[in-house]
């Protein structure tokens, strides 16, 4: 199979989709691998690092499009690239498309088959090739959320974890999943006073054995988060349903209820948000502020730690793509579920649920597809 790998154009995203070592282990497998040339370059791989594993560098992205049957890649297509994408060229990237109407229907219209990384699925309903940008996205907004707590950032002028003689500041993590556990774990480890809520007794009772003693857990519900969102001072949203819109769990109204200064952190941004008032930002205009609340709804936060990402990212979805590569992407999807479940635009038709009710558009079940 041709595989083409672009650099990545969304603002400030310096990763990668495959490292040198992912191209040797296609390229030995007998599949032609083009790599735009400087892909590599904000997560540390020259192009040398790449023709040495038996890559062959590519100048434009033009051609990058126009050669491979299969892209991989680590953000979805932004508007630029819409028109380089052709009818059956297979897409592996990250979508979240039920949070963006017009990525949705420019690859509809572009006749492509779009695999996303974010609903491959195993059978315990684990997201093997989401957990690793959200582990390194749950760590990272405690560091963001750390900086944008001082007051220069326009915070309360807290330090997460106090000094002696000092209490420190309190952390509300909204969801326990992967997302939730890395950021609870990280606020803990800094000291923090930390309050973990979500809606599985089960996952309460595991976290609450496995989180050091400075980590609460609580059932959410609405109640319980307007009184918690009254005195935390640091709040992150943590908050996934497998390629659907995220819900709403801090609403417009509870602002005014913060203390001037609170940090929201929204990691759910991708899926649009578990805050009402969130909006993707960036890594160059990071925050902004509602009722004096900042908010940090940066989309690839993993972005900014492009070696650690792009390592970690290959690392899961490098098995996928030579399954891929090696049998084709119908073959491969046949005889993988979790690689099935991946599968949510093909050839004009929305085939995974959750982005078709996102919308109101007609739902085609895979499995009448191949």
């Amino acid at each position: 199979m041709i595989i083409g790998v672009p650099k990545e154009i969304k603002s400030n995203e310096n990763r990668v989709a495959l490292t040198p070592a992912g191209a040797l282990e296609l390229s030995k497998r007998g599949h032609k691998v083009y790599v735009q040339s400087t892909a590599g370059v904000g997560s540390g791989f020259s192009d040398i690092d790449y023709t040495s594993a038996g890559a062959i560098i590519l100048s434009t992205i033009e051609e990058i499009y126009a050669i491979a049957e299969m892209i991989i890649k680590v953000k979805e297509p932004i508007a630029s690239e819409y028109k380089l994408i052709k009818p059956n060229q297979l897409l592996f990237t990250y979508f979240h498309f039920a949070s963006y109407e017009p990525l949705t229907n420019a690859m509809i219209e572009s006749g492509a088959v779009c695999l996303a990384y974010e609903t491959v699925e195993l059978p315990d309903r684990s997201l093997p090739l989401l957990i690793p940008m959200s582990e390194v996205a749950g760590r990272m907004a405690i560091q963001e959320g750390a900086k944008y707590l001082e007051k220069p950032q326009q915070g309360k002028g807290i330090l997460l974890g106090g000094v002696p003689g000092v209490p420190p500041a309190k952390v509300l993590v909204l969801g326990g999943g992967i997302v939730g556990t890395q950021a609870a774990k990280m606020a803990a480890g800094l000291g923090s006073a930390v309050t973990l809520l979500d809606v599985s007794l089960p996952r309460l009772r595991y976290l609450a054995d496995v989180m050091p003693p400075n980590v609460t857990t609580m059932y959410s519900n609405e109640l319980t988060i307007r009184t918690l969102v009254k005195t935390h001072d640091l709040i992150i949203g943590a908050v996934l349903i497998p390629g659907a819109k995220a819900p709403s769990l801090v609403t417009r109204d509870m602002l005014s209820t913060m203390q001037p200064g609170t940090v929201l952190v929204d990691v759910a941004i991708d899926q649009g948000g578990c805050m009402e008032t969130s909006k993707p930002t960036t890594h160059d205009d990071p925050i902004y502020l509602v009722d004096g609340v900042v908010h940090y709804c940066v989309a690839n936060m993993p972005g900014a730690v492009p070696y650690t990402s792009t390592v970690a990212l290959t690392n899961a979805t490098l098995p996928y793509a030579i399954q891929l590569a090696d049998k084709g992407w119908k073959q491969a999807c046949a005889e993988n579920r979790p690689l099935k479940l991946g599968l949510n635009v093909v050839n004009g038709k929305v085939v995974y649920e959750g982005v078709a009710k996102a919308f109101n558009l007609q739902y085609f079940p895979i499995d009448e597809i191949i």
